[in-house]
């Protein structure tokens, strides 16, 4: 097998797979993929917070949130009684704004997409 496919497992048969699977599983979620679109923009956010941007109870977005967190999809850092919540890197991110991506052609009845557009401002 080729070092470089072993490296980044791109390779049909690798071991990745299935893990890639189980975060399109988790990410199949609107909630999660919401959280997930609100911690991209900022640096870290406490729960209450983010259920007011999502728009669910901070029992609900908690419980995504640790599912998110045991994926290790978002970390979190304490500060006193209060958890803030970041994305753990950068591929959660562009996955969602992919699909994001990938729904608004779905959708574009053979127009351009805004996200084609050069004139467009970044989210």
């Amino acid at each position: 097998m080729n070092a470089d496919t072993q490296l980044c497992g791109l390779d049909p048969d690798s071991q990745y797979v299935e893990l890639a699977v189980e975060v399109f599983g988790l990410l199949a979620d609107a909630t999660r993929v919401r959280i997930i679109l609100a911690l991209r923009g900022s640096e870290e956010l406490p729960v209450h917070r983010l259920a007011e941007i999502v728009d669910k109870s901070p029992a609900a977005v908690s419980q995504h949130l640790a599912r998110l967190r045991m994926a290790r999809i978002v970390t979190t850092r304490q500060d006193g009684q209060r958890v803030y919540y970041r994305l753990a890197n950068e591929h959660a991110s562009q996955l969602v704004s992919d699909a994001i991506f990938q729904a608004e052609h779905s959708v574009a009845n053979g127009q351009v997409p805004a996200h084609h557009h050069k004139d467009r401002e970044e989210a």
